[in-house]
């Protein structure tokens, strides 16, 4: 089967990252091809609701959002990649403007209307631009809507990459990307799809736990793509927890967004006592790593299934208006948060770490670049503080986009490709091993690899993980792709290197906590836990 279309840029996903990659890349390109592994709004940018975070205010300042992300990183950030990443928080929002995404905006004392600041966990001022509460279905939808009507951009619903394709540089110094093996999973075929450039956009990894805030989706392909393509991968042990993911048997990836204890939201007890000013001065303002361990702490100690999130003593249409994707969910279970608190507990939600990168997002292959969630830039170090997450999407698909474009004219055409191969694999009678492989890695790497974790908890994870790799690769070698499988066997890689640089890691930092080494090793300059494959 001839391989397609050889593309000047191929972009692995579909979110916040991808799309602004694309669309900064589309009016200089010929062609653009953007993959998404089933819809184009499964991405977890669809479902952010809190915002992002902007200097605006005029109390606030630049060095204030640079020392609060500094301290929620604990250490680890990159004080230059912080400070390059803030400084483009204002140009970033009247970007998306320009797309059409519309913020909200209150009037001011003067009667001018501005843009409305939500304050979250870790930051001193309200910095963070919304809309409403779900601001990444808000820029979702813009940027799709965009990128439909660009004639140089093709979008791929229900496309999963198999491999990146590599060789060796010309020089043979190195390894550069060629394209990819991707699954079309509507056809249930392999295209060979090449490329001058690839960019990984991926999204984070957080389906390797239980439970969890993100969609279906974020199953860790990018990282595990550039792991086994050859790239280096730094701080996979700093997974964070958001503290408010709504318990409800039937709801259990809803995030209650860290809006609401911006705007008074308490954490109660069932009888309604606050627990949170015993473990930080900040109370529910602290950063997510301290919240979601404090109600860890409080969950096992009580033997309680969860704890509760009130805003309730607000006034009802405030609420309503603040919060009406979160106010409508919840009234589908029954909740009615304007008279009641809300059920939560801690669920993985954001991966702090990822495949290595410079300014530029490029990686350790040759025109081949991470943007977004899947990268680890520096800027999040051991903790990512709210709404840095989008503000990272925007201005490194810039970055990316600046260097892309002023390499692209002296890279060559994609040689040709040998197509995928599946003379020797069969149709799988035992569908069952992909699912219960995938549920047992789910469940251990929650019970041994969560918020709280020990030298033991993670020998015996690790031991879990090694006989999921062998099964995997055997059932892999025999059977012909599917989407559940490449995710499983994706996730499995990344289970591994979260639990390796969990293991090297002798001292609790952010969002990696060790009974077995309790505190912070001040001892030394803190470094940055990397692997090489």
């Amino acid at each position: 089967m001839p391989h397609s279309k050889n593309y000047d840029v191929l972009i692995v996903g579909s979110g916040g990252a991808g799309l602004t990659l694309a669309l900064k890349l589309a009016d200089h390109t010929t062609s653009v091809a953007v993959l998404s592994k089933f819809a184009l709004t499964s991405s977890s940018t669809y479902y952010a609701q809190g915002g992002i975070s902007a200097v605006f205010d005029a109390d606030d300042s630049l060095e204030s959002h640079i020392e609060d992300t500094l301290d929620a990183g604990a250490g680890l950030c990159n004080p230059d990649i912080v400070r390059l990443t803030v400084t483009h928080g204002k140009s970033s929002i009247d970007w998306l403007r320009e797309q059409g995404v519309v913020f909200t905006e209150e009037e001011n004392q003067s009667g001018e209307t501005q843009l409305h600041l939500n304050r979250e966990g870790g930051h001193s001022h309200r910095r963070v631009v919304h809309s409403a509460d779900a601001t990444g279905k808000a820029v979702s939808l813009s940027l799709i809507e965009r990128a439909r009507e660009h004639p140089s951009i093709e979008l791929f619903e229900h496309h999963s990459v198999v491999e990146l394709i590599t060789a060796p540089t010309p020089d043979r110094a190195g390894k550069q990307v060629l394209g990819a093996y991707v699954l079309d999973t509507r056809k249930n075929r392999v295209k060979t799809m090449s490329a001058r450039v690839v960019v990984l956009a991926t999204g984070g990894a957080n389906m390797a736990y239980i439970y969890s805030t993100n969609p279906h989706s974020s199953t860790g392909d990018g990282i595990a793509l550039a792991w086994r393509a050859g790239c280096r991968v730094s701080n996979m042990e700093f997974m964070q927890f958001h503290p408010t993911c709504l318990y409800h048997p039937e709801a259990r990836s809803f995030l209650i967004s860290e809006a609401l204890r911006g705007e008074g939201g308490r954490l109660v007890l069932a009888d309604g006592s606050s627990f949170m000013q015993n473990f930080d001065p900040r109370g529910e303002l602290a950063p997510r790593d301290i919240v979601a361990r404090a109600i860890d702490h409080e969950m096992k100690k009580r033997g309680i299934d969860c704890v509760y999130l009130d805003i309730s003593h607000k006034p009802a249409e405030f609420i309503r208006e603040h919060f009406p994707t979160i106010y409508q969910q919840c009234l589908e279970f029954d909740i009615d948060i304007t008279k009641q608190p809300i059920p939560v507990v801690p669920a993985a939600h954001y991966t702090c770490g990822g495949v290595l990168t410079d300014s530029y997002a490029r990686t350790d292959i040759k025109n081949l670049y991470a943007v977004g969630e899947v990268a680890s830039t520096g800027l999040h170090g051991a903790n990512r503080m709210a709404s840095n997450s989008l503000l990272e999407c925007l201005v490194f698909a810039e970055r990316a986009s600046e260097d892309i474009l002023l390499k692209l004219p002296n890279i060559p055409s994609t040689p040709a490709i040998r197509d995928w191969d599946e003379s020797k694999v069969s149709d799988s009678d035992e569908e069952v091993v992909v699912s219960h492989n995938w549920n047992e890695l789910r469940h251990f790497m929650w019970d041994y690899v969560g918020i709280v974790r020990t030298d033991k908890r993670l020998s015996r994870a690790m031991n879990r993980v090694e006989l999921l790799k062998k099964e995997i690769a055997e059932y892999y070698s025999h059977f012909r792709v599917t989407s559940d499988l490449l995710e499983l066997r994706n996730l499995v890689i990344v289970a591994e290197l979260i639990i390796r640089c969990a293991q090297q890691r002798k001292e609790s930092r952010g969002l990696h906590y060790t009974l077995d080494y309790p505190e912070t090793d001040n001892s030394k300059p803190p470094q940055n836990t990397i692997l090489m494959p």
